[in-house]
């Protein structure tokens, strides 16, 4: 089974030659240009295109496709998710995860009391949020050794001291 990671999005366009403008997932922005081929996701299908070119443009990235050449191409790919096979993405260090890699885990705290599911994070600035769905929402901070005690990934477990009541 492939797997794919999301890594941005075709938000606009750039010209008349095919140029796609890019909202990138990944930091620093301009990482999303070291992966190729990227997978497209529009209207319930995976498309894979090859990057010919890309580079930073004002507070974003714009980007060419080799199979894409003029602005009426482009403009069928706006609003594509942009993802790679998880296999291009480069390992992590001990004790750093990819976002994708804890979405759908399963939050447990000290107590062994089930608070739900990894549905997604939110980037605050000062430090990442899990938003874990069970019987109810709730946004823990992922905060490594503080909040986040653990994170199995075999298992699919991510421990938290964190009161049920919260």
């Amino acid at each position: 089974m492939i797997t794919r990671v999301s890594i941005g999005r075709i938000n606009g366009l750039y010209g008349v030659h095919g140029w796609i403008k890019v909202f990138s997932y990944t930091r620093p922005i301009t990482n999303i240009l070291n992966y190729s081929p990227w997978q497209l996701y529009q209207h319930g299908q995976w498309r894979t295109v090859s990057l010919s070119e890309g580079q930073a443009h004002g507070k974003g990235i714009i980007a060419r496709l080799e199979s894409i050449h003029n602005r009426d191409e482009a403009a069928r790919l706006l609003g594509s998710e942009i993802a790679v096979n998880r296999e291009q993405l480069p390992p992590t260090p001990k004790g750093e995860y990819y976002w994708a890699d804890l979405i759908g885990l399963t939050v447990v705290n000290r107590e062994d009391i089930t608070l739900g599911q990894v549905e997604h994070l939110l980037e605050t600035g000062a430090n990442d949020v899990l938003v874990v769905k069970g019987e109810r929402e709730r946004l823990i901070p992922f905060l490594p050794e503080q909040v986040v005690v653990d994170v199995d990934l075999a298992q699919s477990v991510l421990r938290v001291d964190w009161d049920e009541d919260f």
